[in-house]
């Protein structure tokens, strides 16, 4: 386990190295490293300055936000398909099961084409979605409440029904664009990017994934009680009721919040934690640390795809982690089936 994490933190450092210097004007790794070390309080006077002015520029202003934005939307994703599977007790499940996705997408496209969400300035996309995302889970939430407790099959059906009733009002808003660049522009976020990546977008992120996976190691042993059953994490001493409103709280907390920075990047949350088990079996202490470098480093790279696949130009992440993340996911299945 050890070796394991060891190595994934090696890659993670070293994707983002490399990734910071690969784009339409290439900076070289070294470079790279320079700069970012040069940025560090007590490191800025070791560094003799041999770099321009526009690989600083490319490096610290553009590329590094953007890079680790990835970082932190691929450890969000699979760190909520790790937690959704949990409490549905399904592997199938996965972030956007319960129409979180759908719900950012109709506020953040009411927002983009006709300024509804215009007087909350800067941030008016990140926080229409995050609006979006928390009223549908409040309404799924809410239907799914049987005698005070989530019932998990009306949790699933409810999400669904929500979600097709968000995705036909996101319809219904972009069929009424006022114009095709606004179009255009919403159909790229609804397709997820990193293209906007600013280093305030990092700071709300950032602590959301850290608080969460704080609060689910901490209930690691619970995690791996409840995919027994509720019966038989209630005979182990476990609140299931109480665990299941955290599981959704948190789950829904961190697709918000990730969905608003980066739109929808299906395919991570459900690929990435069967990957996860596959290396270090089934212990959550194991899965959610794992899965949270895991989903980084692809979410990294992906976007390096992105950007240069059809350069200058970008491609949206989402598309790329469905093309290539389902005939790999098929392949991982039929590679253990034959074991």
């Amino acid at each position: 386990m050890k070796v394991i994490v060891s190595l994934l933190v090696l890659i993670s450092i070293l994707s983002i190295i490399l990734a910071i210097g690969i784009g339409p004007v290439s900076v070289h790794p070294l470079t790279v490293a320079k700069i970012v070390l040069s940025r560090i309080p007590f490191l800025s006077e070791s560094f003799v300055v041999s770099w321009t002015d526009l690989d600083e520029n490319i490096v610290w202003g553009l590329r590094m936000p953007r890079v680790l934005l990835g970082m932190i939307v691929g450890a969000s994703l699979a760190v909520t398909g790790v937690t959704m599977q949990a409490l549905v007790r399904n592997h199938l499940a996965d972030p956007f099961i319960l129409g979180v996705s759908s719900g950012a997408a109709a506020t953040a496209t009411l927002g983009m084409l006709f300024g509804v969400f215009a007087f909350l300035g800067t941030y008016a996309l990140s926080i229409s979605a995050f609006i979006g995302a928390a009223a549908t889970i409040i309404i799924v939430y809410t239907i799914s409440r049987v005698k005070g407790r989530i019932n998990i099959t009306q949790l699933l059906l409810s999400g669904v029904a929500i979600a097709m009733i968000m995705d036909a009002i996101t319809n219904i808003i972009t069929l009424s664009a006022p114009n095709a660049l606004g179009l255009h522009n919403a159909t790229f976020w609804m397709s997820g990017s990193l293209a906007g990546a600013k280093w305030g977008y990092l700071q709300l992120p950032l602590i959301v994934i850290v608080v969460c996976m704080t609060v689910l190691m901490i209930q690691h042993r619970a995690l791996n009680a409840l995919l027994l059953g509720d019966e038989a994490a209630g005979t182990l001493g476990f609140n299931v009721s109480r665990l299941q409103k955290l599981l959704v709280l948190i789950a829904s907390l961190l697709a918000g919040v990730t969905i608003a920075v980066s739109g929808s990047i299906g395919f991570i949350g459900l690929m990435v934690p069967h990957m996860t088990r596959l290396l270090i079996g089934s212990d959550h202490k194991r899965v959610l640390i794992v899965s949270a470098l895991l989903g980084g480093i692809i979410v990294v790279w992906t976007d390096v795809a992105a950007r240069m696949v059809i350069a200058p130009q970008e491609l949206p992440i989402g598309l790329l982690t469905a093309l290539v993340g389902g005939p790999f996911f098929i392949w991982l299945l039929k590679r253990k089936s034959r074991v």
